[in-house]
């Protein structure tokens, strides 16, 4: 059971809670605050002051006053009209992603809920529900407005869900856990929409994979660095202790251990070797180093009140601001996009020098002519690595104003996220390919001159992956591949 109380929240206890399904429940002081925040809401309400979302319409429609008996409608008709998102749904760690950031956000008792809509949420988590949320509709300020409207369609027995298997409607969700629909108080509406919850989630379910892709890089790389017989000066910890970047000095560290004991390296002629195979360090340090700054800064978001307005019970007061708007999440999505689709370009360019390296017969395969072998793998490496050109580029640095112009500056962030999520996709097959040339290379090496570590990589592959021969469909192949790539499988206890 992991305890949220809206401030200390980590990528390994979310990672836990999202993946894992940990179970959660919130911190007696965050339930205090919870409290304490809606009471001044409620005074609000009782005194007839105007505050912007508790009285008043949305957007540019603040300037409308609504009348107390009308208050409960008001909160209704914002998540039904909000709900217009379309597309596909979005996958389903990433809604349980964001409902677990939008819960951790309420916890902080800044958003005037009552802890009744918590309980409803937390059951959610606790019992696997999973939204159906649209993945497009946001332009990532005011919020994720569009796709966590469809998340609190549930609250009234509206939208729809995933629950053990079942594709449910609200209604038949809230009747299976014996709970009814929610009658929305003053602001509560507001609170569940605006947040940056789905761009967070988008981003944290991205972050997770690509570290692990990172790591499992570094692995394949190292194969790669065997098959050509590379040389490992380029390695050495004085070079990389004399520009003593963190990322660098850890990547070339794990290159030396994955290659520890390997007679196969060091056997080329040429003393430099290509920039995919001498730069690795510096090339995969820079985007662990990224990975790092976009760790801190999700991890920051997750424990952030994001809503508006924000609720100080210390004081009673009530501001208006901006916590909703996604630009530091859209900036950070799109460096871990161009981080990682540099991880893919750096190992398209190893698949292509190993179908060509010398003392390998050509395209690694026997009978070549005949035979095509790896040829076009690498093909589709290079697709994948031209797409990922044209999804890095921003999307932040456009804008498009919304709400009568009242809201003139967005984000554009859950785009933002959408493209790197996309890019990591396609990185996981390149390095999938990779891993796939650089077996199949070995093989007419002596693996038993491989080091101990990569000889139990290249043991795994082959355990998935035959030798390839003769020309076969290799579609299978490189799914095959994949599933051993995705979430570190391929280096999981080696």
């Amino acid at each position: 059971m992991i305890e949220l109380d809206g401030h200390s929240l980590t990528l390994e206890h979310a990672e836990k809670i999202v993946f894992a399904h940990e179970k959660i429940q919130l911190s007696p002081a965050a339930l205090e605050r919870v409290e304490a925040s809606q009471r001044v809401v409620q005074k609000i309400v009782d005194s007839g002051q105007r505050a912007y979302g508790i009285n008043t319409g949305f957007g540019k429609l603040s300037t409308q006053v609504v009348p107390r008996e009308k208050l409960e409608k008001l909160q209704e008709n914002l998540i039904r009209s909000h709900s217009a998102g379309v597309g596909e749904p979005l996958p389903k760690e990433v809604a349980r992603a964001a409902l677990l950031f939008r819960v951790n956000a309420l916890a902080q008792g800044r958003s005037g809920v009552r802890p009744l809509l918590l309980s409803y949420l937390v059951r959610w988590l606790n019992e696997a529900v999973y939204p159906i949320i649209p993945s497009k509709g946001s332009v990532g300020s005011s919020g994720d407005l569009a796709p966590l409207a469809h998340l609190a369609l549930l609250l009234l027995g509206e939208g729809e869900a995933i629950h053990k298997n079942e594709h449910l409607h609200g209604s038949e969700l809230l009747r299976k856990l014996n709970l009814e629909p929610l009658k929305l108080g003053p602001k509560e509406g507001l609170a569940l929409i605006n947040g940056t919850q789905i761009t967070l989630g988008l981003g944290f379910v991205g972050l997770v994979r690509s570290l692990k892709l990172l790591d499992t890089a570094q692995a394949v790389a190292a194969l790669s660095l065997e098959a050509a017989r590379a040389n490992t000066a380029a390695f050495d910890e004085r070079l990389h202790r004399a520009r003593p970047h963190a990322g660098q000095i850890a990547v070339a560290t794990k290159i030396r251990e994955w290659l520890q004991g390997s007679r196969l390296v060091n056997g080329a002629t040429d003393v430099q070797d290509p920039y995919s195979l001498r730069c690795i360090p510096q090339v995969l340090g820079a985007s662990a180093d990224a990975l790092q700054f976009v760790k801190e800064k999700i991890e920051i978001e997750m424990n952030s009140a994001t809503d508006n307005p924000l609720i100080f019970a210390e004081t009673g007061d009530v501001l208006s601001g901006g916590n909703f708007h996604g630009q530091i999440l859209a900036l950070v999505m799109e460096l871990l996009g161009i981080a990682v689709a540099e991880v893919g370009n750096i190992a398209e360019r190893r698949i292509a020098l190993l179908l060509e390296a010398p003392g390998l017969p050509q395209f690694l395969i026997q009978d070549s002519g005949l035979n095509s072998g790896l040829m076009v793998p690498q093909y589709t490496a290079a697709a994948l690595v031209v797409e990922n050109k044209v999804l890095a580029h921003p999307s932040a640095v456009d804008s498009i104003p919304t709400s009568g112009g009242k809201e003139d500056h967005n984000s554009m962030a859950a785009t933002s996220a959408h493209k790197a999520l996309k890019i990591i996709e396609n990185v996981e097959y390149i390095i999938a390919i990779e891993l796939m040339t650089a077996c199949q290379a070995l093989d007419f090496r002596d693996v038993l001159k491989m080091a101990p570590y990569t000889r139990r990589l290249h043991a795994r592959c082959r355990e998935k992956i035959p030798h390839l021969h003769e020309d076969r469909i290799l579609q299978q192949d490189i799914e095959m591949a994949l599933q051993l790539v995705q979430g570190g499988k391929l280096i999981d206890g080696v």
